[in-house]
């Protein structure tokens, strides 16, 4: 695990947007496609204005997030909804969405359908994770229905349901985020910065995001 401190977040923003562009790019250099995993929330948005506007082949680039609320498009609350608008723009709307929701009353119902979409694009080129101060990532909760499977079973993908977490969510798993080539944990504030500290002494099933610290750069601004 690397941590990186920053003197600020614009400054942080943009080097690792940067970062994750020099990541792709070389996964094109040497084959047909690279694959990108990134979380919702606004904490990312910044690092997503600059993503797009990369000069790389986006065309062959599939875009995923690595977890979705079970709530149409149109809800603002969809991650879906603000990544289209952030990251799918620009140079990047060429790239090929890999969606986590369907139009079905429950994630259950889609499942399969929705899990077969992602398996061509394992593993992960890059993931892009963020982290609560619960010490969650994706949509792997402390406390979820699911969490024994989100942390070590076989699946790609798994509905949620958390006592933190007011929608059913969807989430890819901690094996398929670990598997990413290049992964990054993006976290800003004193609070976070505790939280990470904690996790880092705590089991997954107390902490998920412990289960997808080793081998990750961890990339930190106070403000």
């Amino acid at each position: 695990m690397e941590f990186i401190e920053y003197p600020d977040s614009d400054i942080m923003m943009i080097t690792l947007a940067n970062q994750i562009a020099g990541e792709l790019r070389l996964a094109l250099a040497g084959g047909a496609r690279a694959s990108l995993a990134v979380p919702g929330g606004t904490t990312p948005g910044p690092v997503f204005d600059s993503l797009c506007a990369a000069d790389l082949d986006w065309g062959r680039v599939d875009v995923m997030l690595t977890d979705e609320r079970w709530v149409p498009e149109g809800n603002p609350r969809s991650n879906t909804r603000l990544i289209k608008s952030r990251l799918l723009t620009s140079r990047a709307h060429e790239a090929n969405y890999i969606p986590l929701h369907a139009e079905t009353p429950e994630p259950e119902d889609s499942l399969a359908a929705l899990s077969e979409g992602i398996a061509p694009c394992l593993p992960l080129t890059v993931c892009l994770l963020g982290m609560g101060e619960d010490m969650h990532t994706a949509s792997i909760f402390p406390g979820a229905d699911r969490l024994t499977d989100a942390l070590n079973g076989p699946d790609v993908l798994l509905p949620m349901r958390a006592p933190g977490a007011p929608e059913v969510r969807m989430t890819l798993t901690a094996p398929v985020l670990n598997g990413a080539l290049n992964r990054h944990i993006l976290i800003i504030g004193p609070a976070k910065r505790e939280a990470f500290e904690r996790a880092r002494t705590l089991s997954p099933e107390s902490a998920p995001v412990a289960a997808v610290l080793r081998g990750a750069t961890i990339h930190w601004a106070e403000s």
